[in-house]
């Protein structure tokens, strides 16, 4: 295979249940500390019924540290977004001449403002400057205004692969030479339509979620934010920036199968690994964890790991795999970003984070996931993410240090 052309991460940001920045979910994650409760913050009927995964700071309080003016429309996507974005450029200046580009994914985009001032919107023009941030894209506009990034913005929605696809655009934008930095991610809050829309589709169990477990019953939603800065590994050297790792690899196929459902085969899941391995000019067996989509779904679990199955051979060949879903619940379009930094950050201290909640492997399957947190060696990890309409993606992530 080809060497592969890597792509440096020189900063990156998050924030969700488990924590407001990247320390505090990696001090989550290593002790086995999840984030799935009772709604606190959402506004809906299914509080003290459902559990969520949500970050326990109020819109008010969110504007405050990012001072914003409280009479200014920026919705909770945007001000989670923030933080992390914040957090991710840090000590790097975003004004230095390098082409820089903001391509941020969201689904939820200003909804929970729309869905609270909806009938408001009619009667009075006390919230009505929220009415232009219910569209995805004004998430990221406003994002760009704050970091002060004109070069390229643009806005990714592609149901739950949101983030890993924004990841992927900002890589192919950097090696074919029309950036020279991207920060790149994705913002999705809690909103009654998406707890209510999940729910319809029964498949938001009444409990925690169960990943790969035998015995799963459906998802907890969560909220979150995380971003990444990209840049040419070669550019990123001379500049003495140090990577915290490398996307070395990525894939993207569609599945073709069903709207919301995947195919049993996991014939999408099983292609986008597949390019991901081969962009980055790797074997199956050179990858040491796999931080697994397993939204505890019947369905997901069961097409995704047919798809492991089928990319690594045998159930004895599987690597190490969790999915980190019962920590923050699902994320929907931050998905993607926030494993992405949970990727890293295995990389980085060389640990594989338990898949919490189970018990009995799927009999259909006989595979078993990571339970509890395991030190070992880490070169290589695959992060997956799979979206309604047959979206999948898949990202890989090598150690700075191979």
């Amino acid at each position: 295979m080809n060497a592969p052309a890597r792509i440096a991460i020189i900063g990156m940001g998050a924030i969700s249940a488990i924590g407001e920045d990247v320390s505090s979910n990696h001090q989550s994650l290593r002790t086995s500390s999840p984030g799935i409760g009772p709604i606190r913050h959402l506004d809906t009927p299914h509080r003290g019924r459902l559990l969520v995964g949500e970050v326990d700071i109020a819109n008010d309080e969110l504007a405050e540290r990012l001072e914003i003016p409280a009479n200014e429309a920026y919705t909770r996507s945007t001000l989670l977004a923030l933080l992390a974005a914040r957090e991710a450029t840090a000590g790097i200046d975003l004004g230095d001449g390098n082409r820089t580009g903001l391509i941020s994914a969201t689904t939820v985009g200003g909804m929970d403002a729309t869905e609270r001032y909806y009938d408001d919107y009619l009667v009075s023009e006390t919230h009505r400057h929220f009415i232009p941030t219910h569209p995805c894209g004004y998430s990221t506009e406003q994002m760009a205004r704050y970091l002060g990034v004109t070069d390229f913005v643009t806005t990714i929605s592609t149901a739950c692969s949101s983030a890993a696809n924004a990841i992927m655009l900002g890589a192919r934008m950097i090696r074919a030479g029309l950036l020279d930095r991207a920060i790149v991610g994705g913002t999705d809050c809690l909103s009654r339509f998406t707890v209510n829309g999940f729910n319809s589709l029964m498949i938001y169990t009444d409990g925690y979620c169960r990943p790969f477990d035998e015995h799963r019953s459906g998802l907890n939603l969560g909220e979150a934010a995380a971003y990444l800065v990209l840049e040419r590994s070669e550019p990123a050297a001379r500049q003495s920036k140090t990577p915290m790792a490398y996307l070395s690899g990525y894939g993207h196929a569609n599945d073709a199968f069903h709207q919301t459902a995947s195919s049993e085969d996991g014939e999408g899941a099983y292609l986008a690994m597949k390019q991901a391995l081969e962009v980055a000019g790797l074997e199956a067996s050179a990858i040491d964890y796999i931080n697994a989509h397993g939204t505890a779904t019947p369905n997901n679990d069961l097409a995704e790991g047919q798809a492991l199955l089928r990319i690594f051979g045998n159930v004895q060949s599987i690597p190490p795999f969790s999915s980190t879903k019962a920590f923050t619940g699902h994320t929907l379009a931050a998905a993607g970003a926030i494993e992405a930094v949970f990727s890293v950050l295995a990389l980085q201290h060389q640990e594989i984070f338990a898949n919490l909640n189970f018990s009995h492997p799927i009999a259909a399957l006989g595979i078993v996931p990571q339970t509890t947190l395991l030190s070992t060696a880490i070169n290589h990890v695959l992060s997956n993410s799979f979206g309604f309409g047959g979206n999948c993606s898949s990202l890989l992530f090598s150690s700075a240090h191979d």
